[in-house]
């Protein structure tokens, strides 16, 4: 009996970093659990690498500030989809209206948009309800659900350590110590952990560990070279390597300390332990890193700032709020990262 073709699903995703991270492990276990499934994943050329390792994935860029940019360049855009592909459904995971645009403008009758749970997300920022809400990955999963194809993220799997190239060796050095990622910065700076105490956390764990710093753009590689030269065991890779070099280094990481932000969601699209520090949002908001324990976020100090979350992205707090992650004690982190490390 001749083998069925595969059904064919274009996921759209665009941005932003952390958000298309988390469409990783979602997609990873819908062509696992449904080998029925092909998927293409329409998103920006920058974040390919970061399906590099999915079977029965493909990946189809979108150039949105040049040839794509408008109605116009997403109707070229269709237009060169339509040319090449066929697809049984569309899984649109942004739901923004460049991808309602697109679903117009694409050949296909068959699709569904992520429900993002809006007014539950603004009850939970005013302050009228303080509940974990659904997780976007599990959102993610949700689409596919409403597609006849259920995915169970309870067991994931991930893809195994990269082995590392010379360059990446010399990087990590002889690795004797545990390797601890820091991406010290966020979007926006409610989200961060007041860099003057980082640097003491920096301090603390640079000499028991071995320390690779993450970040990007003029003003942070700046910072994290400064912190490399002052520590030792410390690392900065910011703007010093491609996507796909980060993630081979992130790839053989034992913990990642991280912002509520892209790096954490990278590192735990990986299967690499992430200890995230939140300020103005919340976990319960559901952006939490991938498989993590609750306990790995650690949170501001709820008792003397009882209005957080205060925004889903951290882009607006009342006066008083913008650094109420310094609540989190320093000693704190750095018992977390012990402790992580030794499990």
């Amino acid at each position: 009996m001749p083998q069925q073709p595969k059904k064919h699903i274009l996921v759209i995703r665009l941005s932003a970093m952390g958000d298309v991270a988390m469409s990783v492990p979602v997609i990873k276990a819908a062509t696992e659990q449904h080998p029925d499934l092909k998927i293409t994943v329409l998103t920006k050329s920058f974040f390919k690498p970061f399906f590099r390792s999915l079977k029965d994935v493909e990946v189809i860029t979108a150039d949105l500030k040049g040839k794509h940019k408008g109605t116009i360049g997403l109707y070229k855009l269709a237009r060169g989809i339509n040319k090449n592909f066929k697809f049984y459904a569309i899984a649109d995971l942004h739901n923004v209206l460049r991808s309602k645009v697109l679903k117009q403008f694409i050949s296909c009758n068959r699709f569904i948009s992520i429900d993002k749970g809006r007014a539950e997300k603004r009850q939970l920022t005013s302050g009228k309800l303080f509940k974990q809400l659904k997780t976007t990955h599990q959102r993610y999963a949700d689409v596919f659900s409403g597609l006849g194809y259920p995915i169970d993220l309870s067991k994931p799997s991930f893809p195994d350590k990269v082995d590392l190239n010379d360059k990446l060796k010399r990087i990590l050095g002889d690795r004797k110590q545990a390797v601890v990622g820091i991406a010290p910065f966020a979007a926006h700076d409610a989200k961060m952990y007041p860099l003057h105490l980082m640097e003491d956390v920096l301090e603390h764990i640079s000499v028991i560990y071995k320390v690779v710093l993450f970040g990007g753009g003029k003003n942070e590689i700046a910072i994290l070279n400064r912190w490399a030269k002052r520590y030792k065991n410390t690392v900065s890779i910011a703007g010093k390597l491609t996507l796909d070099e980060e993630l081979d280094i992130v790839s053989n990481l034992d913990v990642m300390l991280s912002m509520d932000s892209g790096n954490a969601h990278i590192a735990a699209m990986l299967g690499i332990k992430v200890i995230t520090i939140w300020g103005v949002t919340h976990p319960y908001a559901g952006f939490a890193p991938f498989h993590q324990p609750e306990d790995y976020a650690l949170l501001a100090n709820r008792a003397a700032f009882p209005l957080v979350p205060t925004s889903v992205y951290g882009n607006k707090y009342p006066e008083g709020y913008k650094a109420v992650s310094a609540s989190i004690p320093v000693q704190h982190i750095l018992d977390k990262v012990s402790t992580v490390i030794s499990k």
